[in-house]
């Protein structure tokens, strides 16, 4: 089985950072998961505060951020992140279990690059991946 997983991980994943920023511990859980296994490196934040730190700290590749959040949600996030000069070119990728054109449209007023509707699948993670990320 190990040898199945290594020749499926593809090269432009490994070693790519990605935060994911989600107060759902399954949500974190699932995501961190499927791209670790793709040979990504995971971070993790419980909400946009925790996040801010990490974005900081570990100046990752792609943001994954869940729109409801306490403290801090996903706008704001977004939002801090891309008015930062250091940051702003970190693509940012929202997360909703809503589907609605709202959403999308005040993620994308925001900042973000891309919407994922949850329960998300690892194609549709690895394609937000895939394409935004080739564009730095």
């Amino acid at each position: 089985m190990e040898t199945a997983t290594a020749t499926s991980v593809d090269p432009r994943l490994q070693g790519l950072k990605v935060l994911v920023i989600d107060d759902s511990k399954t949500i974190r859980r699932t995501a961190e998961t499927l791209l670790a296994r793709e040979g990504c490196e995971v971070f993790t934040a419980v909400d946009g505060f925790d996040a801010l730190s990490k974005v900081a700290d570990h100046q990752p590749d792609i943001v994954f951020v869940d729109i409801m959040m306490p403290r801090l949600d996903g706008y704001q996030t977004c939002s801090l992140i891309k008015h930062n000069q250091v940051f702003r070119s970190i693509p940012v990728i929202m997360l909703s279990s809503k589907d609605g054109l709202f959403d999308r449209a005040r993620g994308r007023i925001v900042g973000s690059e891309h919407y994922l509707t949850k329960p998300f699948t690892r194609d549709e993670l690895l394609s937000a991946i895939e394409q935004h990320v080739q564009r730095q």
